[in-house]
């Protein structure tokens, strides 16, 4: 079925997951157009590909080649674009069919064998890791990222001849119920999108019925598999008691060394391109589901050497000898741990510097207690404003209530002009920025800010 799409209209193109969907159907030949709020570098992109993007919600502003014959148009929708918009609107008048982007996701992973990856934490690093490895030892693959690759620039690979699909499972708005996976891993299922599913259970009933999804192999991790009992799935774990499991993992010029005991084969001395301990446990799976799929054991090793990482995943933005610079997309607050924790393992004597924007009133709400503990963890902290997204405010609610409930003597409530000028004016010896937000717009300005002295 997806493969007979013709003309194709996306509401919200411009995001992670909707905009390698387009260049998905772009690929195949398809007229493809779309609609959001603003340009972005993914817009930009996508123009130069040939499609069509306009930045306001005005119908006749859809292109001539969509308008025409609006019925025959298959219209792809996110979550982020509420039911009332006008567009939404006009297709639905116009007799077009809509679909959720993880409803066209769906089919696309019907089409060949699909390898999933679900998790609250992890699931765009291990899906970027699984498809390079596959990619890089000979599978040819077709894969949708939540983030962008710094091994290809980009969110999606695509191969004429692929054989298998790579997907992000995303849970929100239980999506990944969507796919029809035949091998899946899950890499983490921490509370998270309570204002979603209610409760910590309904959550995890949601995992589980994700993994009832695959007809193949299954590979959890070991926490998983304690707060989901009953799964029939194999674990993995740093230093754990099942296969695969990574052994005598350590630090040796400033990056991770490791084993790998996987099903029927044991590599020695692997290296990691990508920093950060929690890193090896997500290499752990992506290199156990890669020997699955037939990826040879030397070209294994070759891949975890060469793969760079994803944006904002653990990104090492300025090294000097004076100041080091990484940024994170971590929100959660076992992400916030499992990065604030490597960042002191790779830079131990350092006096870490830590930024954090929260990401919805609802998730700084539910899990505050989880947040004081990890940002804690840090030796100063700036709290930036909580990013809304789709939510409107809570009462109560805000980033000084946050800040209250730290337990740390160093930290502050900032703006972003402010936070810029006083990084710039005192550089930190390790510094952290954290969150989901738009966080990322202010660290081409803090890296420019801190290259004036990381050298110095």
């Amino acid at each position: 079925m997806s493969t007979a799409v013709q003309r194709i209209y996306f509401v919200g193109i411009g995001g992670i997951g909707m905009s390698g969907l387009a260049r998905y159907y772009r690929r195949q030949g398809a007229v493809v157009g779309g609609y959001d709020r603003t340009p972005s570098p993914l817009t930009d992109s996508l123009a130069a590909e040939g499609m069509a993007i306009h930045f306001d919600e005005d119908p006749a502003s859809i292109p001539v080649a969509l308008r025409e014959r609006p019925a025959e148009v298959l219209v792809v929708r996110t979550p982020a674009v509420p039911a009332t918009s006008p567009l939404l609107a006009w297709w639905a008048s116009a007799g077009a069919r809509i679909l959720k982007r993880s409803e066209l996701l769906g089919m696309i992973t019907r089409d060949r064998r699909t390898y999933a990856v679900a998790g609250t934490h992890g699931k765009t690093t291990v899906s970027t890791m699984l498809a390079h490895l596959l990619h890089s030892g000979g599978v040819p693959v077709n894969a949708f990222l939540g983030g962008i690759s710094a091994n290809y620039g980009t969110n999606v690979l695509l191969d004429d001849g692929a054989l298998a699909n790579v997907v992000e499972a995303d849970e929100f708005d239980r999506s990944f119920l969507q796919l029809r996976p035949a091998d899946a891993i899950i890499t983490a299922a921490d509370p998270d999108h309570l204002d979603i599913y209610g409760t910590q259970e309904a959550m995890f009933e949601a995992y589980r019925a994700f993994a009832a999804l695959c007809s193949g192999g299954l590979l959890v991790h070991e926490r998983v598999k304690a707060v989901l009992p009953g799964l029939n799935a194999t674990t993995y774990a740093i230093d754990g008691n099942g296969v695969p499991r990574a052994e005598r993992v350590e630090v040796r010029d400033g990056a991770y060394h490791f084993d790998l005991v996987a099903e029927g084969v044991t590599l020695r001395g692997l290296r990691l391109g990508m920093p950060g301990r929690h890193n090896v446990e997500n290499a752990t799976a992506a290199a156990a589901m890669a020997l699955r799929a037939g990826v040879p054991a030397g070209s294994l090793r070759d891949g975890l050497a060469s793969f760079q990482g994803v944006e904002r995943r653990f990104q090492t933005i300025v090294q000097g000898p004076r100041t080091v610079f990484i940024d994170d997309y971590a929100h959660h607050p076992a992400e916030l741990d499992a990065a604030i924790r490597s960042a002191r393992e790779l830079h131990p004597d350092r006096h870490l510097t830590v930024v954090f924007q929260p990401h919805l009133f609802t998730r700084t709400r539910d899990l505050a207690d989880g947040f004081a503990r990890s940002l804690a963890l840090a030796d100063t902290l700036f709290l930036l404003d909580i990013y809304p997204a789709r939510e409107e405010p809570i009462a109560g609610i805000s980033s000084a209530w946050l800040l209250e409930r730290v337990p740390l003597t160093d930290k502050h409530l900032v703006g972003r002009e402010v936070l810029v000028e006083r990084l710039a004016a005192d550089p930190p010896e390790l510094l952290l920025t954290l969150g989901a937000g738009d966080i990322d717009r202010l660290v081409p300005r803090i890296a420019t800010a801190l290259r004036k002295t990381a050298t110095a």
